[in-house]
Formats: C-alpha cells, structure tokens, sequence
C-alpha cells in the first residue's frame, strides 16, 4: 500500500523522516496521520530502551575489564545501583559529555547503532556513564531527564 501524500506532511512535522513516515503510513493503512505517528514513536520508545540496554551492557563489560571494576560496581550496588537516564541533543554534544567525562576519569561507553533499525548505521545514539553522584553532576547535572 502506498502512503497517502496528504497525510504525509504532518509526520514531517513532527520530525518523521520520510521514508519511515511512508512506511509508518502503510503499515497503519493511512487511517490518520496519528495512527501512523503512534506507530514511530511507540516504535521509537522500542529502540531507546534497546539503546540503553546496550550502553548499560557495554559499560558493565568495560567495567569488569579493569582492575578496580569491581570495587566500582559493588559499591554501586551498596548505593542502591541509581540509574538515571537524561537527554543530550545530538551526536556532537554526546561526544562532548563523553569527553567532559573522561577527562574526569569517569568510565563511559558510547553506542554506534548497527543501523537494524530506523537509526542510520553508525550513528551514536547513547552515553553511559558511571561514578559518583557529585562528579557524574558535574557532567549532566543540567541535562533534562528522558521523559
């Protein structure tokens, strides 16, 4: 089934690319412009958490490969094993964050989407980043939560 043009316009608004909001408009059967947003979005939803799963995956493993790793993840643990997720607005700034918070000696790992999904292969789509409250602060301390 083809994408309505009609409808077309107000997902592009929203941000859609086109070619997921065409696919996104057929998957629904072009029954609304917010059927088909729900679908990219709830869609969306989907990969950010798979995201996070990685980043958090991927600094554990780092974290296991050096000598005070698991010093640094019991005493997490011991804390309560606080998550907090916040927002960054693009690749640059991620890379930024990345770089304020090695230079504060804080383990990260940075996630390069393999582009299975609507994210383009090799783009860095989440920051994880582990340590101490008051220096993690110092790094996205001014970040808004992922809401």
């Amino acid at each position: 089934m083809e994408a309505d043009e009609a409808l077309l316009g107000p997902l592009r608004e929203l941000g859609v690319p086109e070619a997921a909001a065409r696919q996104a408009l057929a998957l629904t059967g072009n029954v609304s412009a917010e059927a088909a947003a729900q679908l990219y979005f709830g869609g969306l939803e989907r990969q950010i958490a798979a995201q996070v799963g990685h980043a958090a995956v991927g600094l554990y493993q780092l974290i296991q490969e050096k000598s005070t790793g698991r010093e640094m993840i019991c005493q997490w643990d011991e804390c309560g094993a606080k998550k907090v997720v916040v927002q960054g607005s693009n690749t640059a700034h991620l890379m930024d964050l990345q770089a304020l918070a090695l230079s504060l000696e804080l383990p990260t790992y940075l996630v390069q989407d393999a582009g299975r999904t609507q994210v383009p292969a090799g783009s860095y789509t989440v920051l994880a980043i582990i340590g101490e409250e008051g220096i993690m602060n110092q790094v996205t301390g001014k970040l808004r939560l992922l809401n």
